[in-house]
């Protein structure tokens, strides 16, 4: 009987689910885990550098039937419904867990991202691990050049360093992603797991809201009083983050989740 984890993943998804699969398995790792991913290069990030000791590409849910046996444990996280895991590997699995469901999108990686002291007001943007459209290449072009450094994106085409470095003060590499968000005081990005993490890790984050993504939990980000920045115009979104900074609102405070229920839960079946 073996525990694995499926992340919804790829260059117009982004690693948000990889990231939060990444942090149960750092709960679980007693149980040696395989996270399924929907393409090689996210496995292979998460093995890389979310800790992870195994993965395996899978391309759709439903090829998890080709790797896992009946009575096998899942956890998965899908931003949408997903018919075939909600419906078939119910009765497959001896047990099925949601991330968003049972257990919360706001999930942590504790091992890596801790509470910082910190010493600069420094400020990041990071637009998000995808951009399969080249949209923020649309939104800079012919802009000015902006105050804060850049983050890279996972899936960002190769290149596109060189065309974006002209409107931020550096770019750094998506290598560098659990150190900028552990250590920037003000980080402005379209992902809610790094707002989160940032949170956590007691910074102020905001959130840019892209018009190419639907966002299913905003709720969890207006929870903790994140400040949420929405505009077509990058310009003036980065206008309102610069305004933001100067009078940031108190966040609330949040928990991590107890995994020990499911935790318990998965040894005694193992058992």
């Amino acid at each position: 009987m073996q525990v694995y984890l499926y992340a919804k993943s790829g260059h117009t998804i982004g690693l948000d689910a990889t990231r939060r699969c990444a942090a149960v398995a750092a709960f679980l790792q007693e149980f040696d885990p395989i996270l399924c991913t929907s393409d090689f290069r996210a496995g292979a990030y998460a093995k890389e550098h979310l800790g992870v000791k195994k993965y395996v590409s899978i391309d759709i849910s439903s090829n998890l039937y080709n790797i896992m046996r009946r009575g096998d444990i899942l956890i998965y996280d899908c931003d949408e419904k997903d018919d075939f895991i909600e419906k078939n590997m119910k009765e497959f699995c001896s047990l099925l867990f949601k991330i968003g469901t049972d257990i919360p999108s706001s999930i942590i990686n504790t091992t890596f991202f801790k509470p910082q002291s910190i010493q600069e007001e420094n400020k990041v943007f990071f637009f998000g691990d995808d951009d399969y459209n080249n949209l923020l290449l649309d939104l800079v072009q012919n802009g000015s050049k902006h105050n804060l450094d850049l983050l890279m994106g996972h899936y960002f085409f190769l290149g596109n360093e060189k065309k974006l470095a002209p409107y931020f003060n550096s770019c750094l590499e998506e290598e560098e992603y659990i150190q900028t968000v552990q250590t920037t005081k003000y980080l402005f990005s379209s992902s809610v797991n790094a707002c989160l993490e940032s949170a956590y890790c007691g910074n102020s984050p905001v959130l840019y809201q892209r018009a190419d993504k639907e966002y299913l939990n905003l709720d969890l980000v207006k929870s903790l009083n994140i400040p949420i920045v929405y505009n077509d115009s990058l310009e003036k979104s980065i206008k309102q983050f610069e305004q933001l900074t100067l009078n940031y609102p108190t966040l609330n405070s949040s928990q991590t989740f107890d995994m020990t229920y499911i935790y318990g839960k998965i040894r005694e079946t193992l058992n």
